[in-house]
């Protein structure tokens, strides 16, 4: 089940864009920041985030960095006229995210038959991907969930080298553990 979480519900905040085909590094660099954000591609050069302070700057921003590149962009406050076009919306944004949170929890698992050292090192980098998949989940969909227990599985495999590494997010923080093995009370 989706949830909307935006500051308005049912508001959405529409970026449309036409960049030059040449040069094609401003097009490829708008891209991949629109992907990293999130965006739900409603048409060609048509994207949109559901709306709140945060992505309305990040699409503002998108079009002066579009205007500056010789393009032309627009940036608009919209509601779609039914529930089943928003609804179409959301599907597709949680759609993207489930298989991001997928791809985690499958490297979180594999991880756990990895060494120490290597343990480490994934699980520092999917923790960064951890927060980064948040910042743009707008419709969090049931395999965050999933994601968020493979986490905590791998760093209930790491050592008491780990202490002082956080999370975003609680679900998947390390805890100390002192040298008599009682925990701080803070284990998820």
């Amino acid at each position: 089940m989706l949830s909307i979480v935006p500051a308005d519900p049912g508001k959405w905040v529409l970026l449309n864009y036409r960049l030059p085909r040449e040069p094609s590094t401003p097009r490829i660099t708008l891209w991949r920041r629109l992907r990293g954000w999130g965006v739900v591609q409603v048409g060609d050069g048509l994207v949109a985030l559901p709306a709140d302070a945060r992505t309305r700057e990040q699409l503002e921003w998108a079009a002066e960095e579009v205007l500056e590149a010789g393009g032309t962009a627009v940036v608009w406050l919209a509601r779609p006229t039914t529930a089943a076009q928003e609804r179409a919306m959301a599907e597709v944004m949680a759609a993207a995210r489930a298989a991001e949170y997928d791809d985690l929890a499958a490297a979180a698992t594999q991880a756990l038959t990895s060494s120490g050292p290597e343990q480490a090192r994934t699980l520092r980098r999917l923790r960064r991907q951890w927060r980064e998949i948040t910042r743009r989940d707008f419709f969090a969909p049931e395999q965050r969930e999933v994601a968020a227990a493979a986490l905590r599985a791998l760093t209930g495999a790491q050592s008491v080298d780990d202490i002082g590494t956080r999370s975003a997010d609680p679900a998947v923080r390390v805890t100390a553990t002192s040298n008599t093995g009682s925990d701080d009370g803070r284990r998820p």
